[in-house]
């Protein structure tokens, strides 16, 4: 007796916490999704700046969804901010690259920006092997993952247990295709998911900045950005960033010149 009552008071201060910690989520989730509804409200209403407003608290309470930064993203278009929505449509196709709005919204954002630099272009397999990526977002290939891993299981249980000679070869064949898509949905995965988590790009958000040869303010002028385009960032010393921009130009900026995607 003396043991369950023991037991009972160790476990009940968690379990009364985790109660507390599920009914926080679900309050700021509907407290969330209320914002959300009048953000919708106000967009419709043609509020543009009231909608913004709305959306960046939803965003600010660490609320993430592609549909989010795509609203506000089309938000500060009506406002004639474009690096405000080249950053959050950028923010937006990061969790789902293959939205195809996202990335004509992207494109139509970016034409009315001063800086049009040709990329360096890319050798034919890391863009072959980068547009596939796109074509899910991360957990679109965890689920592929994880089917072809179950998949291949049946297949190898259909190898071993099957009497009949056909029906191992199939099942060992079958097992041996889906361990190699396993394999493949898994570095897809793993790459879609670390482009979520290494933020390594930013948009520029002052009208007009001056590259510099390294990270002092007395150093070489390189080049000139204006806001809304977007680099690269390569390294960081104090509140200097390394970066690059698509045409492969490299230099330093100082960090509250842009914001990272």
């Amino acid at each position: 007796m003396k043991t369950t009552n023991l037991l009972a008071t160790r476990l009940l201060p968690g379990l009364i916490w985790a109660v507390l910690l599920v009914a926080a989520g679900v309050a700021r989730g509907q407290g969330s999704n209320v914002l959300v509804e009048k953000a919708n409200k106000a967009y419709a209403d043609g509020l543009y700046a009231e909608a913004a407003d709305l959306y960046r608290k939803v965003a600010a309470s660490g609320y993430a969804a592609p549909e989010l930064y795509y609203n506000l993203g089309n938000a500060c278009f009506k406002l004639n901010d474009y690096p405000g929505a080249i950053l959050w449509y950028e923010r937006a196709r990061r969790l789902d690259p293959g939205n195809e709005d996202i990335t004509y919204n992207l494109s139509v954002a970016n034409s009315k920006i001063a800086d049009k630099i040709e990329p360096v272009p890319e050798m034919f397999y890391v863009r072959w092997y980068f547009l596939l990526i796109n074509k899910l977002p991360a957990d679109g290939w965890a689920w592929i993952t994880v089917l072809c891993f179950l998949a291949a299981i049946a297949a190898a249980t259909l190898y071993l247990l099957s009497t009949r000679l056909f029906l191992r070869k199939a099942g060992f064949w079958s097992a041996a295709l889906f361990l190699v898509l396993f394999l493949f949905a898994l570095l897809f995965a793993f790459s879609a998911n670390s482009r979520i988590r290494n933020v390594t790009e930013a948009v520029i958000m002052t009208p007009t900045v001056t590259v510099k040869s390294s990270p002092d303010d007395k150093s070489v002028d390189l080049f000139v950005l204006h806001e809304g385009t977007k680099v690269r960032i390569l390294d960081r010393i104090g509140s200097w960033y390394e970066i690059r921009i698509a045409n492969g130009s490299i230099g330093w900026l100082q960090a509250g010149v842009m914001e990272q995607i």
